[in-house]
């Protein structure tokens, strides 16, 4: 339901927020039939419009994931009628995007053929197997390629949803979409579906700084200083400090330090680690380290903190 209905939120929203600055966004549920559609969480959805009656000219076409139960284990649903509508209309749509799964649908319709594209995690291996035509990237957020957007699992739509409002209207007018909706502050889609950037900071207004932090996310265990920071985005150390505080309202080494604790907490719920080793791999040096940055942030230790949160 969340496929349907996140994406919904976030333009909702973005046309409650823009008000008369600009045109706001018509949302409709289409299905096979009108009517009641019953989700997978039980809950039921209502069809606007059947697919037979949306002609000519639309604007977003977004299409949901679902999964059914297979011989193997679950898979993607893949509904022949919806697929034989994609392949047939959407030369007429400006944007197709998938949530989740939906892009095993997207891929069927052929909309997929030769681009870069991404899905849940989980069913990504077997949507590269199905269609050796499509680069399956299973790692960001969302991918653009042209008028054709996909994106990861479930709540990830709504990071698709916020880039599209960034398009369609302002960066400004999704940052504040996401704040109205309690969000992260955009993620970016080439973020990991396992990244652990900080979610308190800011959408820099600089793509330099952006890249920077999602350079630093990925590179963890490097020189993160600020002279080595600054070296890398090609500035001095003081304008270089200056920037970052003033588009991400935070200094240089908190986002540093934010960012290998979320990676610890992170490593402390899904593997079996040692301390000593998320410490070298988050970048802190030494599990002493790691210890003091716990208590001081999240008010508890590494250890007790995987004995409450261990996945």
């Amino acid at each position: 339901m969340l496929d349907v209905t996140g994406p919904a939120e976030v333009f909702a929203a973005a046309s409650r927020l823009a008000g008369r600055r600009a045109h706001g966004y018509r949302v409709g549920l289409v299905a096979e039939q009108t009517g009641p559609i019953r989700t997978s969480t039980g809950i039921q959805l209502i069809a606007d419009e059947s697919w037979a009656t949306v002609t000519g000219a639309v604007d977003t076409v977004i299409v949901p994931g679902g999964l059914q139960h297979g011989l193997n284990g679950p898979r993607p649903v893949i509904d022949a009628n919806l697929v034989g509508w994609l392949a047939e209309s959407s030369p007429r749509w400006r944007r197709v995007a998938s949530v989740c799964s939906g892009a095993h649908m997207l891929a069927a319709a052929g909309l997929l053929d030769g681009r870069k594209a991404t899905t849940h995690w989980f069913t990504a291996p077997l949507l590269a197997q199905e269609h050796p035509e499509i680069e399956v990237d299973p790692d960001p957020i969302f991918v653009r390629e042209g008028r054709i957007w996909t994106s990861a699992g479930v709540s990830s739509g709504m990071d698709l949803a916020l880039a599209m409002v960034a398009d369609d209207h302002s960066e400004q007018l999704a940052r504040e979409v996401a704040r109205w909706l309690v969000m992260y502050l955009r993620r970016p889609g080439h973020q990991s579906q396992f990244s652990a950037a900080p979610a308190a900071t800011p959408q820099p207004r600089s793509r330099k700084i952006r890249d920077l932090q999602h350079w630093v996310v990925g590179n963890l265990a490097t020189d993160l200083s600020v002279p080595a920071l600054a070296r890398r985005a090609h500035m001095s150390e003081r304008h270089f400090a200056r920037v970052f505080a003033e588009q991400t309202a935070t200094t240089p080494a908190s986002f540093v330090e934010a960012s290998r604790t979320e990676a610890a907490r992170r490593l402390l719920e899904e593997t079996d680690a040692p301390i000593e080793v998320v410490a070298t791999r988050c970048g802190f040096g030494s599990a002493e380290t790691l210890y003091r940055t716990f208590r001081r942030r999240l008010g508890t230790t590494p250890n007790e903190y995987r004995h409450r949160f261990r996945l």
